[in-house]
């Protein structure tokens, strides 16, 4: 059963004439009759009743016109869907986000909103790894974050930037006027620390050496708190440098440590479909002010 004999049928029991019906329908008759014979055959029954004078429906085909209909005009509205979702004008993107990322991503939800008013962004902020499981069973179409110690089973992490841990100290903190700051000075500072299962602080235990004493005050699981906290006392945090983008009254201090590298990727599910929309919201990331330093050839 094809969509365009369905679209036949209707013409024919709306007109209940051959004749008409393939004018309207802009096909010869016996193009119309043969493919309604082809659908009878198919269906195991006919569908209209012929005279010379007059065609009428059979019960089975009464019974089939609404359904019929039915049949078309979803082909249709789903045909104009996925319309609108090639040319970007109606869908959903899901993304999953880390607190330490969530300041590089304003300037690009902004851009992506005046571009694309009719996509819904749906921001999820989670830690890491319950991020990964929300890729893994298709809730979000994609993460930002840090690239894990751990490779993710059938995850695939694409570099956006690279990036380093730093002190995060008030402007008017001793720290503030220094390049750097090695894990040694960093002892003699309260801390107020993200809190433990958050990459940065995932990060800092990682390169913690053995036998050092931090004193660590607080421990927050909220990056925007934690960073009020900082710009407001004399503590230390310890995040991802690209978590104070574009933030005012605080300063990031490089941690001087070997390898003190971080990258901030892109994650998305290997061999998947990726939406349209996740192709050209990751775009704009990557031509942000933010990100710009570093683009990669996979987007």
């Amino acid at each position: 059963m094809e969509l365009r004999q369905l679209k036949y049928f209707i013409k024919t029991a709306e007109t209940l004439s051959f004749s008409e019906a393939s004018k309207a329908l802009c096909i010869t008759q016996s193009t119309l009759s043969q493919q309604i014979k082809q659908l009878e055959t198919e269906l195991g029954t006919p569908l209209f009743i012929r005279s010379s004078h007059s065609v009428s429906l059979t019960e089975a085909g009464e019974e089939m016109l609404p359904y019929a209909r039915h049949t078309v005009n979803s082909a249709e509205l789903c045909a104009a869907r996925i319309s609108d979702l090639n040319n970007m004008t109606a869908g959903t993107l899901n993304i999953g986000v880390t607190y330490s990322f969530s300041p590089i991503l304003t300037e690009t939800l902004i851009m992506f909103r005046k571009m694309y008013p009719d996509i819904k962004l749906n921001i999820c902020y989670r830690p890491m790894a319950e991020l990964m499981e929300l890729l893994k069973s298709r809730e979000v179409d994609f993460v930002l974050a840090f690239r894990p110690w751990k490779p993710e089973d059938g995850v695939e992490s694409h570099i956006l930037f690279q990036n380093y841990l730093a002190a995060i100290v008030a402007e008017g903190h001793p720290l503030a006027e220094k390049d750097s700051v090695t894990l040694s000075e960093l002892q003699r500072y309260d801390l107020a620390l993200p809190s433990r299962g958050l990459q940065a602080r995932n990060a800092f235990e990682l390169i913690k050496p053995a036998g050092y004493d931090f004193r660590i005050k607080i421990e927050l699981n909220e990056v925007n708190i934690l960073l009020k906290i900082i710009r407001q006392t004399m503590l230390v945090s310890v995040l991802a440098e690209a978590t104070i983008h574009n933030e005012s009254g605080i300063k990031a201090i490089h941690l001087d440590f070997p390898e003190n590298e971080l990258a901030g990727c892109v994650h998305t599910l290997r061999g998947t479909y990726r939406k349209r929309a996740a192709q050209e919201f990751i775009r704009l990331l990557s031509e942000s002010m933010a990100v710009r330093e570093r683009q990669n050839d996979w987007i």
